[in-house]
């Protein structure tokens, strides 16, 4: 009999606006009323039926500050606000924003709702809402402020409270007492569903995982420089390296399910489904007992793990529990099923819900035919809430057939908990070797890599080292501490990096933007320093510059073949043609330039496009205010291997020194500052050129220097 195990991912990013206390989007509390509550109160129904769910604790804590009062919700209090009260920017505002549902299921089987909607236009300029505005009685906006929070609510809720059913029969001319008991009603709902949740875990019908606290990409808060293990030669930012905060993560979240549910959490689901071998050893410390992930990163695994260098991959290999080894520790993994978790997401809504189920069971059954019945896992794991709205009845006629199907098969199905399947069945399986990727597309993709999302890391690394700084030196109190590093953790989550690039876009990326550099910007108000006037500049539309200096001292093994940018993360780069005005040159000899220097030694790095032609190096090394200059002159380069340069100091001394050719792919090589007569702490610039024979090819930068300080 095979296991089949649902998790439902629950999540939101944090919507508080830290200086206002104000959650500035209404995803929290709407989500709440319907796709929540609807999911675990239609298992009340199916008791014999056991769920996995995965609530992240970001979304715990903002429910519980929207329900204390500790936040406002500004579309709440929009919504509050008598009709007859609003100014024109609420009339606009409501125009534009109260529409944000989906149309098809939830708008236009409604008449009045339809009504307004084509009454303000299906589309429209937002330069015309003021004399679109105009158009609206005070009755109308009521009707609207009314319309939008009722058709959140989900299935349970209209059952569950006779008003909000009445409401919708009623479907016009509502008085405000009867808006403001809605928007009650909502409240009320929303302290309801974590102990919901917590009462099903109580019985055994679901177990509840776990996720870092404000859904960072972990091992990009642990090393961002493990992106370009799954994205060779992608720009990166300079290297975010803060395994203390990876850490920090996990212990919040753990702390906080703890407190919510009554017991600590056994599993975890990694944002987005994000992996790397070092994650194993602090989850391990944390106790958590197993993770999960998608199955391209569980086939990639397996592809570069000495165990099975001799095997072919098999599919059939992803059902089951997976023991994961690395430094010592072990950790148990679960793979998804990506085809069957991907229907339920995006396919299901699209047909009728009885077929929809039975495909599903039917693939269901054909796999569990074909995998060992002692230990067979099928793995479905899906975001279990933006699926809902495109569902005419928010899914629950799929989720009833899927639920009666499942308990009515007993012989070759049934349902299980993550829990209880490890408790019965130690994995078989092992890896020793994980790959370093997310559920999408099996890399980092969505969230660094861009102009944006670099840009996003380089704020948030200085930042970070900002605060490192201060905390270091004793200069915060405990409570600014924990209040300042509480800022930093919200800004490594994930979501802002989601709508940064050209990915994604949610209309309303400005305000993500804005809320991102808010918590940075939080920080040095909490240590009382101005800060950085850079926080002020939106990110969107960025474009890296031209030329990029070192983020600090740098010291990297020049000497040994890296095929990665993990010791140059830190280094200023300059990219070649970045400069070129109205005509372009397509063909380059190199693609990128890298540079930096410590005390001791100057430090260049170039990175080589295709086909490059066989060229010489020509540094020139100048001080500001010296006359003379030095030249570091090499051999031709146009093979692997040690090459020999020239430093020549002025009076003609010259001394000898060799550059390391990669692989083909790069020229790197660390020159001693003290033979280039550069004293330690001084400025010096320096310029490179790539030469044929004695002409010039190409040079970099192509105007002006670079200024380094030794």
């Amino acid at each position: 009999m095979a296991n089949v195990v649902f998790l439902w991912h629950m999540h939101q990013p944090y919507y508080v606006n830290p200086l206002t206390r104000t959650a500035i989007m209404p995803w929290v509390r709407l989500h709440c009323v319907k796709g929540y509550l609807d999911m675990i109160s239609l298992i009340d129904d199916f008791p014999e039926v056991r769920l996995n769910f995965n609530l992240t604790p970001v979304l715990l804590q903002q429910i519980e500050e929207i329900v204390n009062g500790e936040v406002s919700d500004h579309w709440l209090e929009r919504s509050r606000k008598p009709a007859a009260q609003l100014n024109e920017a609420e009339r606009c505002a409501l125009l534009e924003d109260f529409f944000k549902v989906n149309w098809d299921n939830l708008i236009r089987p409604e008449p009045r709702y339809a009504a307004l909607l084509a009454q303000r236009g299906e589309r429209y300029q937002r330069g015309d809402l003021k004399r679109i505005a105009r158009q609206f009685s005070t009755q109308d906006f009521l009707d609207l402020q009314v319309w939008f929070n009722l058709a959140w609510c989900g299935y349970t809720a209209r059952r569950k409270y006779p008003e909000i059913k009445a409401l919708g029969l009623k479907g016009r001319d509502f008085t405000e007492a009867e808006k403001l008991r809605l928007l009650d009603l909502h409240l009320e709902i929303m302290k309801s569903v974590p102990l919901a949740y917590r009462a099903a875990q109580e019985r055994g019908q679901v177990e509840l995982t776990t996720t870092p606290y404000f859904h960072p990409i972990l091992p990009l808060v642990y090393d961002s420089a493990f992106a370009e293990r799954s994205l060779p030669g992608r720009e990166f930012p300079h290297r975010f390296h803060w395994p203390e905060d990876a850490e920090a993560q996990l212990t919040l979240a753990i702390e906080t399910h703890e407190r919510i549910f009554g017991r600590k959490p056994r599993g975890l689901w990694p944002s987005e489904g994000s992996i790397a071998p070092e994650m194993i050893p602090l989850m391990q410390r944390a106790g958590i007992e197993y993770f999960c992930s998608d199955e391209e990163n569980l086939f990639k695994s397996i592809s570069r793990d000495p165990a099975y260098s001799h095997s072919k991959i098999d599919h059939l290999e992803l059902f089951q529990g997976w023991n994961i080894r690395y430094d010592g520790a072990a950790v148990n993994g679960v793979f998804r099923d990506r085809p069957l978790s991907d229907f339920i997401g995006f396919s299901a809504a699209r047909n009728q819900p009885e077929t929809a189920a039975r495909v599903l069971i039917g693939h269901l059954q054909h796999i569990a035919g074909l995998i060992p019945s002692e230990h067979g896992l099928i793995p479905l794991i899906l975001d279990g809430e933006n699926a809902w709205e495109h569902f005419a009845d928010g899914g629950e006629a799929f989720l009833r057939a899927l639920y009666r199907g499942l308990s009515s098969d007993s012989g070759r199905l049934r349902t299980a908990t993550l829990e209880t399947y490890f408790k019965d069945h130690q994995p078989v399986r092992g890896l020793t070797t994980l790959h370093t990727g997310s559920w999408i597309s099996s890399n980092f993709d969505i969230w660094i890599g861009e102009a944006e999302e670099n840009r996003a890391w380089e704020l948030l690394g200085s930042t970070r080292e900002f605060l490192q700084r201060e905390i270091d030196g004793g200069r915060l109190e405990p409570a600014k501490k924990a209040a300042a590093l509480r800022e930093i953790y919200a800004a490594e989550g994930s979501d802002w990096f989601w709508w940064y690039g050209p990915d994604f876009s949610s209309g309303n990326d400005g305000l993500f933007d804005e809320l991102f550099r808010q918590h940075l910007k939080n920080i040095y108000l909490l240590c009382e320093i101005p800060a950085p006037p850079e926080l002020d500049i939106p990110i969107l539309g960025y474009a890296p510059p031209v030329l990029r200096s070192p983020a600090g001292h740098i010291s990297p093994n020049w000497a040994e073949v890296d095929e990665t940018a993990a010791q140059w993360s830190r280094a200023g780069t300059y990219i070649p043609g970045s400069e070129q005005g109205a005509m372009c040159r397509a063909e380059r000899i190199a693609k990128k330039f890298w540079f930096g220097c410590d005390p001791a030694r100057l430090y260049l790095r170039l990175d080589l496009n295709e086909n490059a032609p066989p060229f010489t190096l020509r540094l020139i090394v100048s001080r500001p205010g010296h006359s003379d200059s030095v030249t570091v002159q090499t051999s031709s380069i146009h093979k692997p291997g040690r090459h020999t340069l020239t430093i020549t100091q002025i009076p003609g001394k010259t001394m000898r020194r060799a550059v390391l050719l990669v692989g083909g792919k790069s020229v790197q090589c660390g020159l001693s500052l003290r033979e280039l007569g550069v004293p330690e702490g001084s400025r010096f610039t320096i310029q490179l050129y790539l030469m044929s024979g004695e002409v010039e090819r190409e040079r970099y930068p192509e105007r002006n220097a670079i200024s380094l300080c030794a």
